[in-house]
This record gives structure tokens, C-alpha cells and sequence, in this order.
């Protein structure tokens, strides 16, 4: 047995305890049990006579048995000390059979210096295998000290049970409001108290003084039922329990004053007599009946000189009880630890007509609090970080609480070649896992990305759904979140001061100098960091000592030697910039002539957020931030984050940033909110750890539904190539969102243009341009999907100006080019009972063993591998690349990067690199002119034309149309 044993403010080596002492006026329990703290003490067994300052020569038997009114020898307790030890030692060895690594802890809080307590528990914890630990506080102490030690119990997970061992003044309420009812295991916490009171003992703790005294009481000699107690001073929650355990197991429990008249008739009517009273008082032996047992309880710790033995037969019964709530806490605690079936109440619409703004509806909802929502879900309070009422982070603990248990179904929302305002992949997402969830009943949970703030307050708009099928609070959702687009940027913009800094100091100054800043000596030594160790192993220097370094191994050390034409690391804003693609950065004197061109991305193109996106750990984002490579020296080395010194603290800000948000939609089901690529830019997918926490969450018949950004020669390609084969997960089906309206465009109609009302070919029935454009770019996209051995359910997002014959059209063609099933969706105008429909198929689609496999063996040479996806996804007869896109592949090769999936920079708005060019061209050569790698993030991107990773904003932004009312601080014009 192991003992931790904390000294927090004693002094002495010898230790001993003193509490207050109750007052000899004691008080009639009322019927209803009403719990209040009393001083936790010892149980004493005496059969001397009373004390000698007492006033009275009377003797007192303080524990009879049997009916000839004789003295037990203390066989009674050493039977059930045996069997209390045994039942709990068996506990244990139950609970470790099922978890090895679990090791009840029982941690006491005292007042004073006294060691007895601490060695009975010892004792009795040293005979079941169960670890003690002890705080000692100064007698002077205050309440503030009291609580700061319960709240460091309470989110201690190795603590499974706290024993406050204080006095009376002690125990105040906020001091038993602080400590948690699950590690009250002596329960005298008000929760505690109630839960006995009502007889539900399978959550809280039947205080172990009552449990010794009830077990004594059982073993008398007649039998329990219609027995006669008379609890004298029973106040507090000893009273309490005691009384509630002596009336449900059948027997008459009395209460009496110590000064009352009628005392000695109530002690002699009595089967059984209970002092909870001071240890003065006292009751002559012939008041006993014959037969009668008679129990003290001292609610105070006395010196030896007093005649009190703290190895007392009760004491040792009631350590042995708080011992086995300790175990039984450590178990409930490990059942908790298990999969919990969801209880999740769903949110009532009532949809209107004409159906209101987005933000309107948003509004009009009431979103549970976080918490709850979390609890409905199986998630536990500890794995909890609230941001305010509507969101939370999750911790990433919850993968190893169940990672036994089966993943549910795995389901891609992906779509045609959408228009440039978008065909409402978010809102199919939200509108299924709405379907799912609040009208078939099923675990189901969205995985989407965080929307940037430059589409937000540029053209495209927020990306919370819309209407009837969105994400709430939907301000909250689109504007900061949780602030991880802002960890992002800041970790971005520490990686590119990093790399001028450290090119304007190594141009001005000689190694000694670069060497004694980088490597300071402190107090008059000089350490190398581990991130400077880490550098000189790559190097090939195994040395610790700064001193043993040569000239020449000091050289290599201090200079990255950056190429400043060959760097490729940007700063990053999260807002639509145009002219910040190109700038000049160093102009001012201070820089010292190191002036080079740079430029800005949007923040969401920012490998780190690539990394966020992809990292199934806090090791494995940590890893990948070390690895990115920055640039390149002269001498054509590549110089990543750790060469700069930087990645430790990267991981740093970016460490909440790793943990998902929970949300909800308007229906109340779980959405987890994390990462945001562009799928043009970047792989646009949402992470991969939010969607391995939702498969655990959601059980093995659930859904976890996710998103893939643009098209699915876009998002899902990449989501299938490069987010699974970093993941591990296999999707079940590939839901494939299309409109009437990008079908007509797909199908000859004419330009769709953001901020511009649409031509009447969209508004008015037209089946011949719905028809081309199914048997092209829909028909397409279905066999893309196909080439990856997934199923394909078409879901068509229903716009009101939609005809019957044209929705009727788009279904049975979609089926013809072999999709699984094809359903009209209304989740906007309807919420979730607008997509039951879609849910069916889709769970009737995933019951079917899914052929998953890749496009390309990923140690194909990087040219095939984009030749691969040029031809069979985009439908280009070839690639042609430049000159400097076929150096940067040679360069690659010669790194060790070759067999790195692709990710392609291209157009979203077709298939084709000529964003022009609507439903399936054909006879196109694919060019490249350059390629890139984000060897953190794990992947090379080639870039496909023309393609910026900075926005820019149009004539009219959205932001002309939010505002705010300064008195109800409600938002407007979002949308």
C-alpha cells in the first residue's frame, strides 16, 4: 500500500488532533430530515466508568449484546471488520480486473496535528490495497484555505474520496457546497444528505458512523424488525442517516434530550440505545434493560489521559466503511468513464411562411446551455470547457475514455460544381443531422468548419446553414467562436517575424555574438534549450556542453542562412485584403537594409490551420508544426519551424485551438465546429479529431454527418485522399448536394453572379437545361464518387421557385447514372421534418458494406499522382507543367517528400481550371505552374492557373448591411 502523505502548514514532527466540543444540550431530530454539519469524530467502545471530572461515580457498559446484559469481548466487531474488509477487497480486485491502472485514493482534510486518525484509515487501507493521502491545515486556519484545498481535490482525478476530518466551524455551508457529492464519501453534503433522505442510495454515500452502528445493531441477538432505538443527541448528519437507515430497516427510532425528565422510562423502554452526544454524558447501567445494546458515538477526539483509545473496536468498523465508499466512488467513477446512452431532447420549430432572415430565426430559438447539451450526449462535466452559455470546447480526454468503443456511420455531404453563391451543402448537413436525430431518433452529429471572416463580411455570407437548418447562436457561430482563427494568426505571424528577425540578426553579427544571445549564460551558466538540443541532433552534434562546440560546429549551429528569395512562409489576416497580396516589409531604418517582398494569405489558407485540420493529437500537431518548412538556405537545405527555435511555442498558442467546439442546431442536435480550410486553397475539409469525437460519441448505429468544401472534384476528393489516409476512417456514403439552379447553369444557362438578380431561365420551369446539366456535371460528380467504391445518395436542396416536373427530373436522372437514391430536401422551409426523407436513404445507403479505396498509390511520383487526378476527377487529357513547377518537384523528390499525397490549388467554380467553363468540358490540357509543400500539414499543392490565397472584396460587401443596436447589443444584416 502506498501513502502520499501532504505536510501543508504543520511544524511538529509528533502530530495531534484537538477539536471543538459539541455543547451537552442536544436537539430533537425533526420528522423531515434536514442535513447540517456537525465535527466528524470517532466512535468509541468503553466499558470503564464515566471520566473522573464528571460529577457522578455511575458506571456505563457503552456496548451490550445479548440477553443477559454481558459485555461483548469485541468478537462482534472483528466479524464485521472481516467481512467489510473482505467484501471491499474484492471490490478492488473487481475494479482493477476491469481498468489495471485504477488505484483508489482516499484523501483526508484535517485541522491540527494529530496522526491517529490518519493511522487507523492506514491500517484498514493497507489490508484492501487502497493509497491515503493527508492534509493538514494550521489550526488557525480560514475558510478560504479550506475551500482552496477541497477544490484541489475536487479536480484532482486520482482523488476518488475526501474526508473533511474538522471541526464543527469548519464544516460551514459554502465549505459543503465546495466539495463535490461524488467524493463526499463520509455524505454529509446537502446533495448527499437528500439522495439518503429519499432512499436513492445509488449515487450517494450512507455516512460510514451510521453504516458501523447499523451493522451492529444488525448483529444483536433478536431480530431488527420492530426493534426499539432510542438516538439520544442525534443532530446533524449522522442523526440524519441514522435515523432514515434505522426506519427502513423496519425499526421505531426515538429521539430524546439529554436533560429531559422522562429519560431514564424512554432508556429503559428501549431495545437499543444510541448516544450521539458529548462524551460527559452519561446513563447508570440500571437503566439498561436486559438485552438492550447500548452504542456511543463521541463526537470528539480526546487525549489518552482522558481514557479514549483510538484503536477502538467502532473506529477501526468506521474506517472501514469510509474505505468501501472510497472503492465504491472509484467505481461509480469508472462507470462513468463508460459509453453513456444518449437522452438528447430535441428543440421544437414552428416553421413560418414566408420564412424569416436567418438571423431572425436564429434568434427566435432558445438554445439549451452547453452543459446540458453535453450531458444528453454522454460527454462529462470534466470534459467540458465552456465559452459562455451556447459553446464549449471538448476536451480530446474523451478519445481515450472510449476508445473501446465502435465508431458509428461515417457520412459525406459533398455536391456538384456549385454556382458562385453557393448550393447549400451546410444547411443538406444540418437539415440531415436534424432528420436524423430529432424525427428518426438516431444519435446523429454535424462535424462543419468554421466559416472566415472574409466571406462573412465579403460576398459569400456566414456558413451557419439557413433558414430552418442552422447552426445557433448563429452570430456566435460566424463571427469569433472560440477564437481559434485568431491562434492561428497569431501562431502565423510568430513564424514570420521569426524569419525576419533571425535574418536581420545573423546579417549583422558575427557567430561569437549570434552564439552567446542564442545560448545566454544565466547565473553563470550556459544551457542549450531542448529545442536547440533537438537542432544540433539534426545537425549531427551530440553534444550537451556549449563549450565542447568547435568554431565550425558554432557556425552551423547560429546560421539557418535563409535564401530570402526561396521563402516561402507568409503573414496572415483573417479579412478579404487585396492589397496585401504583395508587399514590401523592412523599409524602416531600423531593419538595417533587409528589405525583401512579401505578402499576406488569408488566414484559413495558413498551413497551421491545414495542420489543425489534420492532427488527430496534441504529439501529432505538435510534430507537424516542427516539421513546416519555412523556406530554403542558400545552400538548399530546408529550414523548418523548429531550425527557428519556434514550435514549442506554437503548440503553445495553439492549444486550445486543437480542442473542437460544440454547438447546436436549431433542433437541439450536437454540431462540432472546428478548423476551416478553403477546399480551393486547401484540403476544406473540417478536422479530423472532431469527427473521430463525434463516431466515438454518436455509438455504433449512429451518424456523424460531415462536410467537404466546393464541389466533389474538390472537397471530396481531397477529403477521401488526403483527410483519410491521414485519419484512418472510412466513409459509408457520399450525400451529394445539387440545385435545380446549378443544374440549369451546368445545362447552358446563362452567368450566375453574386449580387445580381438571377435571369429568368432560373426562376422560371425550364427542363431542358436541367436535364444537360444532370447527364453532365451531376452524372460526373456521381462517377467521381464512384471511383472511390462509396455509395451516392443525390440531395436535391429544394429552392421555392423549383417545379415539380424539374425536381422529378433531377431524381430520376440522378438515379439513372447510379446513385443509390435521389430526394428532394426542404430542411430549409422546414427543419429537419423537411429531410426525414434524405435520412431514410442515407440510412438505408450505409447498411450496404461500403468498396472504399483510394485514387492513387501514394508512392506514386508526385507527377503521376496530379496526372492521376487531372484526368480521372477533372477530366483533362493531360497535365502540362512549367519549368519552375518541375524544379520544385525534383527539389521534393530529393527531400524525401515524394510520397506525399496531392493537394490541389484549383478553381472551384468547374472542373477545369477556366472557371468558365460550366458543366463537363472535355479536351483540356491542366496547367501547372507551380507546386508547393506544406510539409507540416502533409501534403503538396500544386497550383492549378491563376489561383490567389488572398480575397479580395467586391464592390458591395455584406458588411454594408450588419450592424448592431447599441442598447440590446443584437446583431443585424448577418446572414
Amino acid at each position: 500500500m502506498k501513502l502520499y502523505l501532504i505536510r501543508s502548514t504543520c511544524c511538529n514532527a509528533a502530530f495531534r488532533m484537538h477539536h471543538a466540543r459539541h455543547g451537552s444540550s442536544v436537539s430533537v431530530l425533526p420528522r423531515r430530515c434536514q442535513p447540517i454539519g456537525v465535527a466528524h469524530s470517532r466512535l468509541v467502545v468503553r466499558a470503564a466508568s464515566a471520566p473522573a471530572n464528571s460529577g457522578t461515580n455511575a458506571k456505563l457498559a457503552d456496548y451490550y449484546f445479548g440477553k443477559q446484559s454481558r459485555k461483548r469481548d469485541g468478537g462482534d466487531f472483528d466479524r464485521s471488520l472481516r467481512d467489510v474488509v473482505q467484501s471491499t477487497k474484492e471490490a478492488i480486485v473487481a475494479l482493477q480486473r476491469r481498468n489495471p491502472a485504477v488505484q483508489p485514493l482516499l484523501a483526508i482534510i484535517q485541522v491540527g496535528e494529530d496522526d491517529s486518525l490518519l493511522e487507523i484509515n492506514k491500517k484498514i487501507a493497507g489490508k484492501v490495497g487502497l493509497n491515503v493521502t493527508q492534509i493538514c491545515l494550521a489550526k488557525d486556519r480560514s475558510e478560504d484555505e479550506v475551500v482552496e484545498e477541497v477544490l484541489k481535490l475536487n479536480e484532482d482525478p486520482k482523488v476518488h474520496g475526501v474526508y473533511l476530518h474538522l471541526p464543527p466551524a469548519s464544516l460551514t455551508s459554502r465549505v459543503l457546497d465546495t466539495l463535490k457529492p461524488e467524493k463526499d464519501i463520509d455524505g454529509i453534503t446537502y446533495l448527499n444528505m437528500g439522495r439518503l433522505v429519499q432512499g436513492d442510495r445509488s449515487k450517494g454515500f450512507v455516512p460510514p458512523v451510521a453504516s458501523a452502528v447499523m451493522d451492529l445493531l444488525q448483529k444483536h441477538d433478536s431480530p431488527v424488525e420492530g426493534r426499539t432505538v432510542l438516538m439520544i443527541g442525534a443532530e446533524g448528519p449522522l442523526g440524519v442517516a441514522l435515523q432514515c437507515l434505522l426506519e427502513r430497516s423496519g425499526m421505531a427510532a426515538f429521539k430524546s434530550h439529554s436533560n429531559f425528565k422522562n429519560l431514564q422510562r424512554q432508556v429503559m423502554e428501549a431495545d437499543a440505545v444510541v448516544l450521539l452526544g458529548p462524551e460527559d454524558l452519561n446513563i447508570p447501567p440500571t437503566w439498561i434493560r436486559p438485552g438492550a445494546a447500548v452504542i456511543r458515538w463521541e463526537p470528539t477526539i480526546n487525549t489518552v489521559s482522558k481514557g479514549m483509545s483510538s484503536k477502538s473496536g467502532l473506529a477501526y468498523l468506521t474506517a472501514a466503511y469510509r474505505i468501501q465508499n472510497v472503492v465504491h466512488s472509484s467505481s461509480r467513477r469508472l462507470q462513468e468513464q463508460q459509453y453513456r446512452t444518449w437522452r438528447l431532447r430535441s428543440l421544437k420549430l414552428q416553421p413560418l411562411t414566408p420564412v424569416p432572415s436567418d438571423i431572425e430565426i436564429s434568434r427566435a430559438q432558445t438554445p439549451k446551455a452547453v452543459e446540458q447539451l453535453a450531458e444528453e450526449i454522454g460527454l462529462l462535466p470534466e470534459e467540458l470547457e465552456a465559452y459562455g452559455r451556447s459553446k464549449a470546447k471538448v476536451r480530446l480526454s474523451l478519445l481515450e475514455r472510449l476508445q473501446a468503443q465502435p465508431d458509428g456511420k461515417y457520412v459525406l455531404v459533398a455536391g456538384i460544381t456549385p454556382t458562385p453563391l453557393g448550393e447549400g451543402k451546410s444547411t443538406v448537413t444540418i437539415g440531415l443531422v436534424q432528420a436524423l436525430s430529432a424525427h428518426l431518433k438516431l444519435n446523429s452529429f454535424a462535424c462543419l468548419r468554421q466559416p472566415s471572416q472574409g466571406p462573412t463580411f465579403g460576398v459569400k455570407g456566414g456558413a451557419a446553414g439557413g433558414g430552418y437548418a442552422q447552426v445557433i447562436p448563429m452570430e456566435e457561430f460566424n463571427l469569433h467562436l472560440t477564437g481559434d482563427i485568431h491562434a492561428i494568426t497569431a501562431a502565423n505571424n510568430l513564424v514570420a517575424a521569426a524569419i525576419d528577425a533571425r535574418m536581420l540578426h545573423e546579417a549583422t553579427q558575427s557567430d561569437k555574438a549570434l552564439y552567446s544571445r542564442l545560448v545566454p549564460s544565466v547565473n553563470g551558466v550556459r544551457r542549450f534549450s531542448p529545442i536547440q538540443v533537438a537542432r544540433l541532433r539534426r545537425l549531427g552534434i551530440n553534444k550537451s556542453d556549449p563549450a565542447s562546440l568547435t568554431p565550425q560546429e558554432v557556425s552551423s549551429f547560429v546560421r539557418l542562412d535563409l535564401d530570402p528569395s526561396k521563402i516561402t512562409w507568409q503573414r496572415v489576416v483573417d479579412t478579404n485584403d487585396r492589397f496585401l497580396r504583395k508587399i514590401t516589409v523592412g523599409q524602416a531604418s531600423t531593419e538595417k537594409g533587409q528589405i525583401r517582398e512579401t505578402g499576406f494569405d488569408i488566414a484559413v489558407a495558413s498551413e497551421i490551420m491545414a495542420i489543425l485540420a489534420l492532427a488527430d493529437s496534441l504529439e501529432d500537431m505538435k510534430q507537424r508544426l516542427a516539421h513546416m518548412v519555412v523556406g530554403t538556405s542558400r545552400s538548399g537545405q530546408p529550414v523548418t519551424a523548429e531550425d527557428l527555435g519556434v514550435s514549442g511555442a506554437l503548440a503553445v498558442l495553439m492549444k486550445d485551438a486543437i480542442k473542437p467546439t460544440l454547438m447546436q442546431t436549431l433542433e437541439g442536435s450536437p454540431v462540432f465546429v472546428h478548423a476551416g480550410p478553403f477546399a480551393n486553397i486547401a484540403h476544406g475539409n473540417s478536422s479530423v479529431l472532431a469527427d473521430k469525437l463525434a463516431l466515438k460519441l454518436v455509438g455504433r448505429d449512429g451518424f456523424v454527418v460531415t462536410e467537404a468544401g466546393f464541389g466533389a472534384d474538390i472537397g471530396m476528393e481531397k477529403f477521401f485522399n488526403i483527410k483519410c489516409r491521414t485519419s484512418g476512417l472510412r466513409p459509408s456514403v457520399v450525400v451529394l448536394v445539387a440545385t435545380v439552379r446549378a443544374l440549369k447553369m451546368h445545362g447552358g444557362g446563362p452567368n450566375v453572379s453574386a449580387g445580381v438578380p438571377l435571369p429568368r431561365e432560373y426562376i422560371n420551369e425550364n427542363l431542358s437545361l436541367v436535364k444537360d446539366g444532370c447527364l453532365s456535371n451531376l452524372r460526373k460528380q456521381i462517377e467521381i464518387a464512384h471511383l472511390f467504391g462509396v455509395p451516392v445518395v443525390v440531395a436535391l436542396n429544394v429552392f421555392k421557385t423549383d417545379t415539380q416536373p424539374e425536381i422529378d427530373l433531377v431524381c430520376q436522372i440522378a438515379k439513372e447514372c447510379g446513385a443509390s437514391d435521389a430526394v428532394p430536401c426542404h430542411h430549409w422551409a422546414q427543419g429537419g421534418r423537411g429531410s426525414v426523407e434524405l435520412a431514410h436513404a442515407v440510412k438505408a445507403a450505409t447498411s450496404k458494406p461500403s468498396k472504399f479505396q483510394f485514387l492513387y498509390d501514394i508512392e506514386l511520383p508526385i507527377v503521376e499522382k496530379i496526372r492521376t487526378i487531372a484526368q480521372k476527377v477533372y477530366g483533362a487529357d493531360d497535365i502540362e507543367l512549367s519549368s519552375e513547377a518541375m524544379d520544385k518537384i525534383k527539389y521534393y523528390d530529393q527531400q524525401g517528400y515524394g510520397s506525399l499525397p496531392i493537394c490541389m490549388a484549383k478553381t472551384h467554380l468547374s472542373l477545369s481550371h477556366m472557371p468558365a467553363k460550366k458543366g463537363t468540358p472535355t479536351g483540356f490540357i491542366l496547367p501547372i505552374r507551380d507546386v508547393r509543400a506544406s510539409i507540416g500539414a502533409g501534403f503538396i499543392y500544386p497550383l492549378v492557373g491563376t489561383m490567389s490565397t488572398m480575397p479580395g472584396l467586391p464592390t458591395r460587401p455584406c458588411f454594408y448591411d450588419i450592424d448592431l443596436d447599441p442598447f440590446t447589443e443584437e446583431i443585424t444584416g448577418l446572414f
